[in-house]
């Protein structure tokens, strides 16, 4: 039996699953209904809203199955949450990756196995899947149906959490940011890794909108959100702060490596202005702060740090509107 890989961005993954507050609550018949659709749809005997964990499989939604979770180890859940598409095994007792897993060799004698990913804030934080008892084959309209049923889940995840999310740019706010970063550093301490905080201003800005109008400034907004998520990490942690402050927690990356990152944002950032022909040009000052993995540096002791020297550099980045 082959145990699943744990995913390379594991601490941002863990951060966001404990954030949405649903671990280990009462089912939800929103999600129920997805769940039943799903088993009726393919007519499969189990249907399951599966939740990773960092050592066990939780249902959030199960039909079929008498019991509330399982071990991560022996999971088939855990294999389809590396990917971001939908994962099938269609008999699992010819496959060497799982013929001996007792959920294979004992009840409830998986065959067949095809399970689509949740991705919530661009994490996999489990699936939507479906087992059945007997070899089957799965074909494209199949999986675009999986697929469908399981955007359903995450709409319904996503707009409990509306909270946590900027309404401009769709990235995390404030809120959301905190509350994820918070969780992803406590699990950094514990197996000693190091991080960083980037905190980005943008320069110039209340021009930009007092020249150009706001709806031109929004326009800004979006596009640096868009441009610092896309030179992160899935690992990595974006947020917008309020106005035109942003950040960014940079997993397993010390301050070098951060500077690399913000020379990233900021080449982008000249590709993509110098072709829009915009009558202003978009730059920012920073400040990053290195979070040692084994130390005392909490999230608001390291916004300090990283707000103070981004203020230090604020004169030394110019941008003429």
């Amino acid at each position: 039996m082959k145990k699943p890989d744990i995913p390379f961005n594991e601490i941002s993954r863990l951060a966001v699953l404990s954030s949405l507050g649903i671990l280990d609550t009462d089912r939800d018949e929103k999600l129920d209904r997805i769940t039943r659709i799903a088993k009726k749809t393919f007519n499969v005997p189990i249907a399951l809203i599966s939740l990773i964990d960092e050592n066990r499989q939780w249902f959030k939604s199960c039909f079929g199955l008498d019991v509330n979770e399982t071990s991560r180890d022996i999971s088939f859940c855990g294999h389809a949450i590396l990917g971001k598409d939908i994962f099938v095994i269609e008999n699992a007792a010819a496959d060497e990756r799982f013929h001996d897993n007792p959920l294979v060799t004992g009840a409830p004698h998986i065959r067949f196995y095809a399970g689509c990913p949740i991705r919530i804030f661009g994490e996999n934080i489990g699936t939507l899947c479906i087992i059945d008892g007997r070899e089957r084959g799965f074909d494209e309209d199949d999986k675009a149906a999986l697929r469908d049923l399981a955007s359903l889940v995450e709409e319904k995840i996503n707009a409990s959490q509306d909270s946590n999310v900027d309404f401009l740019t769709h990235i995390h706010n404030r809120k959301g940011f905190v509350e994820i970063a918070e969780k992803a550093l406590r699990l950094c301490r514990k197996d000693g890794i190091e991080s960083s905080l980037c905190f980005m201003d943008l320069n110039g800005f209340k021009e930009i909108n007092d020249k150009y109008g706001h709806d031109e400034g929004d326009l800004v907004l979006i596009s640096f959100s868009n441009i610092i998520s896309k030179e992160a990490r899935d690992s990595d942690i974006v947020g917008r702060l309020g106005g035109d402050e942003f950040v960014v927690w940079l997993y397993k990356s010390g301050e070098t490596a951060a500077r690399h990152y913000v020379e990233r944002v900021k080449e982008t950032i000249r590709k993509v202005y110098s072709t829009l022909g915009k009558p202003y040009s978009v730059d920012f000052a920073y400040g990053i702060v290195e979070i040692p993995g084994h130390g005392d540096i909490g999230l608001d002791e390291a916004f300090k740090r990283a707000d103070a020297e981004m203020y230090r550099n604020k004169g030394k980045t110019k941008r003429r509107p």
